[in-house]
């Protein structure tokens, strides 16, 4: 199931992606009655938490509607306000230079054990939204990644167990102003500004999108394509990282992890080829199973701060 978090009329709702259309689920829930739909959540942070009991409340409400009447109310996805396909998670939780052919191409070790870092809610944003270029980095990055949706509390749970506790996937791009993020030796500053997590536009549920650690992974910027890979070239898999984080802190129902980039970063290129993200450009990040994930840079408007050269 492909399920949409939508912006109506700043109202966030849940959608649900069909060949013929989205449904939103509340105008469903309307049409058969709401005494007739019991416990459909209508949210995607209630989804996620309701886990496979929320699951078949959607699809026993799809089952009921008539396909006819559907046909009078299905909306456009163009038409659509995207918001993140994860909208509140209580953690999110990034793992670095987790490619191998990533790793060659910034000539650095392959890790021993995961790199994680973070990412905070601020940095959230959805499909076809814009992104504002800080005034305070000129060299802003894109990163493709494959986004782990938790669905149940995760603690201590091993590599063999792990994908059970997982709801769904999408796609990410994990934004990175590299000159921020190479200031220190903590990388938050360049990884959590202000729409540096674009998601979306699915979450789609694990029972879809089978073995995590065998999808295609592709980033085109303004047409161009700029990394295309697999997630099998990934150094630590889905399952090992949910395990390696979980014996360190209690994963939550709606916990993000995004798993690392593969190569073609701007910042792997040689320093005289490096052209970074300018307003005007339009990045999509492209994961098999999941949709394609598009977003548009633009300048930034605060006063008396021009754009870094």
């Amino acid at each position: 199931m492909k399920l949409i978090s939508l912006n109506d009329h700043e109202e966030t709702k849940l959608g649900i992606w069909t060949e013929e259309g989205v449904i939103s689920v509340a105008d469903a829930v309307k049409a058969v009655g709401g005494a007739g739909a019991p416990n459909v959540p209508q949210t995607i942070m209630q989804a996620i938490k309701q886990g496979t009991d929320g699951i078949d409340a959607l699809k026993n409400l799809m089952d009921r509607l008539s396909a006819e009447s559907t046909k009078t109310w299905l909306l456009e996805e163009e038409g659509l306000s995207f918001e993140p396909c994860v909208t509140n998670p209580s953690k999110i939780i990034c793992v670095g230079l987790n490619y191998r052919k990533h790793a060659d191409e910034t000539h650095a070790p392959y890790p021993q054990t995961p790199i994680l870092f973070n990412k905070f809610n601020n940095a959230l944003t959805g499909h076809n939204r814009d992104v504002v270029v800080p005034a305070v980095t000129a060299k802003l990055d894109y990163e493709a990644e494959l986004g782990i949706v938790i669905g149940k509390p995760a603690k201590n749970v091993s590599v063999e167990e792990a994908l059970d506790y997982v709801y769904g996937y999408c796609a990410a791009n994990d934004l990175s102003a590299r000159d921020l993020q190479l200031r220190t030796n903590q990388w938050m500053l360049g990884k959590t500004c202000d729409g540096f997590c674009p998601l979306g536009p699915y979450l789609v549920t694990a029972d879809e999108v089978g073995d995590p650690n065998a999808l295609g992974i592709k980033t085109t910027v303004n047409g161009e394509v700029r990394q295309n890979s697999n997630t099998s070239d990934m150094i630590f898999r889905c399952d090992e990282i949910i395990s390696y984080v979980s014996r360190h802190m209690t994963l939550d129902p709606g916990d993000l992890i995004l798993t690392g980039t593969p190569e073609g970063v701007v910042f792997g290129y040689p320093p005289e080829q490096q052209v970074y993200l300018r307003p005007g450009d339009v990045v999509t990040v492209e994961i098999e199973k999941l949709g394609t994930l598009r977003n548009r840079f633009v300048r930034d408007i605060e006063p008396d701060r021009p754009l870094t050269p």
